[in-house]
């Protein structure tokens, strides 16, 4: 992301809207049966999804700015042209300000990422974002989740640090040798700045847009929400003031559930790469699986 890019965020219908009945459709009846539904109901406007809100609250970022569009949003979509018509006819009626699309007819559309130049895919198709992190860029499986906007006016986005913002070096260690050699290697290492992970240029590229606007009223808030405790948590500061990356939240919570913890920071959105805790946080926020690292392997 430069000055004169916005920051692209590619992402999939089933994301976007409630297509819960339509995939069920083509689970049990096949690609045909499906067409036929969607192409029966093309003004029939599809509720709000999951991350319906978070692009929501990314669109309005625009028109709060003064300095241009920091943001875009652009659909990738496994649906034919044809049954796309649906999802662009709710994306007009729902107001989002989202022109560029991407419908594939069932391939795996992530090899647009590059082309739209997106920063961010996330998708409910697991299989998707997993080709996309493998190219190198960053990727969320949208999961089930409870979706909350308990702060309107704001933008609230928390990442999980190590294997996340962070490579999964530290995280190796702690699941190959245990939590005693994972302190020791943290304690060496404390003044040396962890490599970045997947989702460091999200959180730089959020840190961008948030430079832009006063920092008492800024329409973005985001956290780290770690599973690491003092001392281990010395590094991750360290690392960040290196980065020269704002995080306004660090909530280091010693292997306790995040799920409460989200609720109350009142995340739009949650990435994280471990299963377990992806589990605790959608019962309260948004949700993204980050299919990266040790854990996942």
């Amino acid at each position: 992301m430069t000055a004169e890019k916005p920051f692209v965020v590619a992402i999939s219908s089933r994301a976007l809207f409630d297509l819960d009945e339509s995939h069920r459709i083509f689970e049990t009846e096949g690609v045909d049966a499906y067409a036929r539904y969607q192409i029966a109901r093309e003004e029939d406007i599809l509720s709000p999804g999951i991350a319906f809100n978070l692009v929501h609250k990314l669109l309005r970022l625009n028109q709060l700015s003064e300095y241009g569009q920091p943001v875009e949003v652009i659909l990738l979509s496994r649906n034919s042209g044809d049954t796309g018509l649906r999802i662009f006819n709710s994306i007009e009626r729902h107001g989002l300000d989202i022109v560029s699309a991407a419908f594939t007819n069932g391939e795996n559309p992530y090899a647009y990422i590059e082309s739209f130049g997106a920063d961010l895919f996330l998708s409910a198709h697991a299989e998707d974002v997993v080709a996309a992190l493998r190219a190198g860029y960053a990727a969320a499986t949208i999961l089930p989740s409870v979706s909350q906007s308990a702060y309107p006016d704001q933008l609230r986005v928390a990442f999980d640090g190590d294997a996340v913002l962070f490579t999964d070096e530290a995280e190796r260690i702690y699941q190959e040798q245990g939590l005693d050699a994972f302190s020791d290697s943290e304690a060496r290492a404390a003044g040396s700045p962890l490599p970045g992970g997947p989702f460091k240029s999200v959180l730089a590229a959020f840190h961008q847009i948030q430079s832009s606007f006063p920092a008492d009223e800024n329409p973005i808030r985001t956290a780290l929400v770690t599973a690491r405790s003092a001392p281990a948590h010395k590094r991750v500061i360290l690392t960040l003031r290196e980065w020269g990356i704002r995080i306004d939240e660090a909530l280091f919570l010693g292997g306790k559930d995040k799920g409460p913890f989200l609720k109350a920071f009142g995340a739009d959105i949650f990435f994280d790469d471990q299963t377990r805790h992806c589990e605790s946080a959608s019962g309260h926020v948004t949700t993204g699986h980050v299919p990266h690292g040790v854990t996942n392997d």
